[in-house]
């Protein structure tokens, strides 16, 4: 009945599950209620093509057109939303600085006079240098995601939710799904199942390959007295301790955790908030009163933090779609075209074909021994 089944209906799986079914019979599987419930749903929300490691800039410039020009009838809201990023760090952080600065020449330099002028709350004195990327900006993260199940339903895709994966086997050229009250079957499974990936595969009779869940706190603070914030950049400490960005009109700040998890629903944790609030008050000078709103996601990485996409070495018919890590929603429109291309063997469109040089660095068969 299917040709593809896509387990995990968040950002990865939905967009690929989309761009698949306009050549193939497809059927998304989704544990929870609905789609996005987890990583994409907590998603920071912000497009940043310098983030990452080289392969995963190289996904994210690749996915900028889409953002910026998505495809007649995609949204009828902007995906996206200018906003400077602007790497900060201290004195003593010189050298990450210039690392950085060297490894992306296309960052502007700026002085501590004016990082005070752009983000009027810093300290003076405790941070003496930034660099600027102009490209960015904040990204409508439920409008992707309903974007594509849009697509992906005019395309004919079939979308089950409530209907976590108990069982996978592998018989004369079909995977056998079983689910709580069914079996389901296709010659592929892709699996996009975030935290659980590995898990997955573990139902499947596969070793894992060593995916790692790390918990993310975010929380919501109210911005300056009479302080028009909605221009600021978002802030990144170049050694990722921290960052702040305006959201509708109050701030989101993190202090970047990457704490191993269990997968799970992640919950934020007292220390992380009070860690996220001794950073941040240790370079800018507000008045804090009380925390608005506190949450957590999981951002879950392979061991070398570069995204896993295509078929296992060993089992056939099985595809890994993974360790999105904190770059999920701003890598889809070019992960799921990736996706497309290796599963069905179909030309790149215009415009994503810079990514077949990540198609090696993202395979599966380089945790092959």
């Amino acid at each position: 009945m299917y040709d593809i089944i896509v387990i995990g209906a968040g950002i990865a799986g939905t967009s690929a599950a989309a761009e698949l079914a306009l050549d193939a019979r497809v059927l998304l599987l989704e544990a929870e209620a609905r789609p996005g419930m987890h990583a994409s749903g907590r998603s920071a929300a912000y497009f940043a093509p310098t983030y990452g490691n080289e392969v995963v800039q190289n996904l994210t410039a690749a996915s900028e057109r889409f953002f910026r020009k998505p495809p007649t009838g995609f949204t009828e809201a902007p995906l996206i939303h200018p906003r400077d990023l602007l790497f900060v760090g201290s004195q003593a952080q010189a050298a990450s600085i210039d690392a950085m600065q060297a490894a992306s020449p296309s960052l502007s330099a700026i002085d501590a006079a004016e990082l005070v002028e752009r983000v009027p709350i810093i300290k003076a004195g405790t941070l003496s240098q930034g660099l600027i990327d102009p490209v960015g900006g904040d990204l409508d993260v439920d409008a992707v995601l309903q974007g594509y199940l849009r697509l992906y339903r005019q395309r004919g895709g079939a979308l089950l939710t409530n209907c976590a994966v108990t069982g996978l086997s592998y018989s004369l050229g079909q995977w056998q799904v079983t689910l709580s009250d069914r079996q389901v079957t296709a010659p592929i499974i892709v699996n996009a199942a975030g935290a659980w990936a590995d898990e997955v595969a573990a139902l499947a009779s596969l070793k894992p390959l060593g995916l790692m869940p790390k918990r993310r706190t975010a929380i919501l603070l109210n911005a300056p007295a009479l302080a028009d914030i909605k221009d600021w950049p978002m802030v990144i400490d170049v050694d990722e301790q921290f960052y702040f960005k305006p959201d509708a009109g109050q701030i989101l700040l993190s202090p970047a955790d990457e704490t191993p998890s269990l997968p799970c629903d992640a919950q934020p944790e007292e220390l992380d908030i009070a860690i996220a609030m001794d950073r941040f008050l240790a370079v800018v000078d507000l008045d804090i009163k009380s925390i608005n709103h506190s949450w957590a996601g999981l951002r879950t990485f392979a061991p070398d933090k570069t995204f896993v996409v295509g078929f296992d070495p060993i089992a056939k018919g099985f595809f890994w779609l993974a360790g999105q890590g904190g770059y999920g929603v701003q890598s889809s429109p070019s992960m799921s075209q990736l996706a497309r291309h290796l599963i069905l063997q179909s030309a790149l469109p215009s415009g994503y074909e810079r990514i077949k040089a990540s198609v090696e660095a993202v395979s599966p068969t380089r945790f092959s021994s």
